[in-house]
């Protein structure tokens, strides 16, 4: 028995952080492809949506990825089967197709609500399997870290899922709010957000995006 030192307790690793850099590296270098994939592919990992819409609410999302696909709206995993439970093995690769599922669902959502056009999203992902897999959750982190995108930081609600019978007493998410048509989300009963103030707050966050990237 020894008297507490904090500092035997943190861990710290001089690769850690070149480990991740490299991740992102290899995320942003990834080729682009519309989010309704033609090809179904095996895999989990880490995923992003981008957005190039002319018109609409998010307009100047065409400007500021006119020349290249920098800015993400969104970013997200699919995980094996198990992998929250840590039932997952790491060397196996992955024979699901959680990836492809998770982006094709994404492309519903899209499609589904009344005021998104499906063909202005468009993805990149990057595939983690065996050992690399363990770090699905660490390099999903560390790029909603360095981009901030709109749809994980400040309009929340993108990635759910029906809740189910006997859970639609919670509010829409702010998402839903947004961008109606989900059917699910019509059931939820309780007190959203107002709709006119989310606009203000995302014309907000893109005029700062558009400044920055200026």
């Amino acid at each position: 028995m020894t008297d507490f030192d904090r500092s035997h307790h943190v861990y710290q690793s001089s690769d850690f952080d070149e480990i991740i850099k490299d991740t992102i590296r290899f995320f942003n270098g990834t080729p682009i492809h519309p989010i309704t994939l033609p090809q179904r592919f095996t895999g989990t990992g880490v995923y992003g949506i981008y957005c190039i819409a002319k018109y609409g609410l998010y307009r100047q999302f065409h400007l500021i990825n006119r020349t290249g696909f920098y800015v993400p709206i969104y970013i997200g995993k699919a995980v094996p089967k198990g992998w929250r439970q840590a039932r997952q093995t790491s060397g196996i690769t992955s024979q699901g197709c959680e990836l492809y599922n998770r982006l094709q669902q994404h492309s519903r959502n899209i499609e589904d609500v009344e005021d998104l056009d499906r063909t202005d999203y468009f993805c990149r992902f990057m595939i983690l399997e065996n050992r690399e897999s363990d770090l699905i959750g660490t390099v999903e982190a560390a790029l909603i870290r360095q981009y901030q995108p709109l749809w994980n930081t400040l309009i929340d609600g993108f990635g759910n899922h029906d809740p189910g019978k006997g859970r639609y007493q919670q509010a829409k998410s702010d998402w839903d709010v947004c961008h109606p048509g989900r059917a699910w989300a019509d059931k939820c009963q309780g007190v959203a957000a107002n709709r006119d103030e989310l606009h203000q707050q995302i014309q907000s966050f893109l005029e700062r995006l558009s400044l920055n990237d200026g």
